[in-house]
């Protein structure tokens, strides 16, 4: 590897997890890249091919059909989708965004129904925050669940809803007391068969082709207050609290991403004549890449800090905010630089650092943008 750190976050049985991730990416997903660009969407099957090599809710207790792991295996999936180039691929939304609320906050009742379903692939779990006008604004959210008897009636719209087409189970974020600002959200499972519940357009995105990702309406979508998870009005809080894990897997994968582009484009650059010498000999691609290697050193160095901190489950908000702004914004520069040192070819999608622009663009923005970010971290100046 051209940025290589000796690494002490990761234990044996991480490293043995890895060489199973790795394979199963290059047999089942690097083939079939192109057929779910096209498609817009990842296949079943390969969910479920997933769910029975244990790369499912790596996290969750065995108790559920979970993998019983930490977060350094997730950590280790995250890692190898990158590096291997997979795009679109929903398992991290799934596994460990959304089906830890169900894991943390949920009841014995709601883990059992859900949980092992989630684990084996049988089950596709979305998260519905976004709404349209409200973007990173959590409190500003317009859907209602109203209550009616020992039920809710859900409306709204929400949009650019990862997992969207694959969803079984939707976790909603609603009002359930519109006067009481972010006190009065609530969190309630929707699944996808229910009457009044609607997958609108598949959204064309500037990368992640293979993500599905829709908008979604609900239209007096009767649920039983069984599905709430939690407490009426801590929804907020239960975000709050997740959002953490959200903000850093993005950025741990962002590592992941600059150090496989910045490997890929050494290579090209090295290969690649001009003028009857190779573009590495100038002095100009040199001290890039010498930048773009110091960077991406600096950003694993300060992501395995965090990701120790946070398998201790002492990561803080204003933590994984730092780690997603550096790393994000940090990867999204040098991704510029390399993508212009591969020339015309760099605007070839078929050349791994036109992928991994396209894609990664999109960090900057969801999990909260770079804005949000930075105003979470001056809050603690």
């Amino acid at each position: 590897m051209a940025v290589q750190l000796t690494r002490t976050v990761f234990r044996e049985d991480h490293e043995m997890f890895r060489t199973t991730v790795r394979r199963f990416l290059e047999r089942e997903c690097v083939p079939r890249q192109a057929e779910w660009d096209a498609a817009g969407v990842v296949d079943r099957e390969t969910w479920l091919k997933a769910g029975r090599e244990g790369l499912l809710c790596v996290t969750i207790s065995e108790e559920y059909g979970g993998g019983g792991g930490d977060f350094g295996h997730t950590a280790v999936l995250s890692e190898e989708i990158a590096r291997a180039g997979v795009s679109g691929l929903g398992f991290g939304v799934h596994s460990d965004i959304i089906v830890p609320y169900v894991a943390r906050i949920g009841n014995e009742e709601q883990k059992r129904k859900w949980l092992p379903k989630a684990c084996t692939g049988e089950a596709v779990f979305a998260i519905a925050m976004t709404e349209p006008g409200t973007g990173s604004d959590l409190k500003a959210v317009r859907t209602t669940a109203v209550r009616d008897g020992d039920d809710y009636v859900i409306n709204g719209a929400k949009t650019f809803i990862s997992n969207g087409l694959n969803a079984d189970f939707v976790i909603v974020v609603c009002k359930t007391d519109p006067s009481a600002g972010a006190k009065g959200i609530s969190l309630i499972v929707v699944e996808t068969d229910r009457p009044g519940f609607r997958r609108g357009r598949k959204l064309q995105k500037l990368g992640q082709f293979a993500q599905d990702t829709v908008e979604l309406f609900f239209d007096e979508v009767r649920v039983p207050d069984a599905n709430r998870l939690g407490e009426e009005g801590k929804g907020f809080a239960y975000l709050m609290g997740e959002l953490p894990q959200e903000r850093f897997i993005i950025a741990v994968n962002a590592a992941a991403r600059l150090e496989a582009a910045f490997e890929h484009t050494l290579a090209y650059v090295k290969d690649r004549k001009a003028f009857n010498q190779t573009v590495w000999d100038f002095q100009n691609t040199k001290f890039k890449l010498a930048d773009i290697k110091s960077q991406a050193i600096a950003v694993r160095l300060m992501i395995d800090h965090y990701m120790t901190e946070h398998m201790r489950r002492r990561l803080t908000l204003e933590e994984s905010a730092i780690a997603k702004l550096f790393a994000t914004e940090t990867m999204g520069k040098a991704m510029d630089e390399m993508l212009q040192l591969h020339g015309g070819y760099g605007y070839m999608l078929e050349y791994p650092v036109a992928r991994a622009f396209v894609d990664m663009r999109v960090t900057r923005i969801y999990g909260g943008t770079s804005e949000v970010m930075r105003d979470l971290i001056a809050r603690k100046l």
